[in-house]
């Protein structure tokens, strides 16, 4: 049996879609009809304790639920909520679950873990020091250090994934402004935007490995990236985007260098870094270790999402 967090969100939806409906739990922070065909139980994870009766004949947990990255946060505390949530809840499900005798706990964590930019670096490995620069990373990265000591103490299996950007069928935030804006058939500035590298994951892979890392011996004890093997620059990612939306690519060619200073004119140096630098994952272990590649090409996720968006704008 396998205890799914964060079913109601964009990759615990997902996520539920490829499990057995006879052979899964489901903990969710709002009760919803969708959710009448499994045991379902309501759960806020920065006060809440689960009845120990939730994990009978549990053997796996994954915990995909969250508080999320949020541009322009403006709580008072945000390092206090994001570790209310993503380390202190985590830690605590976790405790719970090695206290009821499951066997394995897959986190999903964060490439924010390793930090921002591989602009001028090398790729991101699974062996890098730890580098969060924002809240939420930080409280991934705390909540990784604390399931890594439990396993150690208690002998359940920990697998940690870390995906960069996951985009697919009702993404949201910049990934749909950019949809948007490439469905309105307009010129856009980022043809001269070659030189970098992005990696991304479509939620189908994502929710592949996931899978392949609920029973596969190999990923005991283990973190992996994740990714969809093909790193793509900004100018090829709208070409591809284009194509998948049935629109011509008006790519204008603006140097990079203006987008620097209108960042730092505006205040959005960190929009700007993640439009014209670079994030780079080498999945390489998790290639290798678990005899895995991603299931899904760049085309086929970006044509998913596309017509997920064209059909519901």
């Amino acid at each position: 049996m396998i205890l799914l967090t964060g079913a109601s969100g964009f990759l615990g939806a997902k996520m539920l879609e490829a499990l057995p409906k006879n052979n899964v739990k489901v903990v969710v922070r709002e009760y919803s009809p969708l959710f009448r065909p499994y045991q379902t139980y309501e759960y806020d994870f920065s006060t809440d304790t689960l009845p120990l009766s939730v994990f009978d004949n549990v053997n796996t947990v994954i915990h995909s639920a969250a508080r999320v990255h949020i541009m322009d946060d403006n709580v008072a505390e945000p390092l206090a909520e994001f570790r209310s949530v993503n380390t202190a809840g985590t830690l605590n499900l976790a405790k719970q679950a090695s206290d009821s005798g499951v066997k394995r706990f897959i986190f999903i964590s964060s490439i924010k873990v390793n930090g921002e930019s591989t602009t001028n670096r090398n790729c991101f490995t699974e062996k890098d020091i730890k580098n969060p620069l924002d809240p939420y990373g930080v409280s991934k990265a705390e909540a990784e250090d604390g399931l890594q000591t439990l396993g150690k103490e208690t002998g359940m299996e920990i697998v940690i994934i870390r995906p960069p950007l996951v985009y697919g069928p009702g993404v949201k935030a910049n990934f749909a402004m950019m949809l948007k804006l490439i469905s309105f058939g307009i010129p856009l500035p980022f043809g001269s935007i070659v030189d970098n590298r992005r990696s991304m994951v479509y939620v189908g892979n994502l929710v592949d490995l996931i899978v392949k890392c609920i029973s596969h011996p190999n990923a005991a004890n283990q973190t992996f990236l994740v990714s969809d093997d093909d790193d793509l620059s900004t100018a090829r990612m709208i070409k591809e985007l284009s194509n998948a939306m049935g629109r011509k690519n008006w790519s204008l060619p603006v140097s990079p260098k203006l987008f620097e200073i209108a960042g730092e004119i505006t205040g959005k140096s960190e929009v700007v870094g993640r439009l014209c630098g670079s994030l780079k994952v080498d999945i390489t272990k998790t290639k290798k270790l678990l005899n895995w590649t991603p299931p899904f090409t760049v085309q086929e996720g970006f044509a998913e999402t596309a017509k997920h968006f064209l059909i519901n704008k």
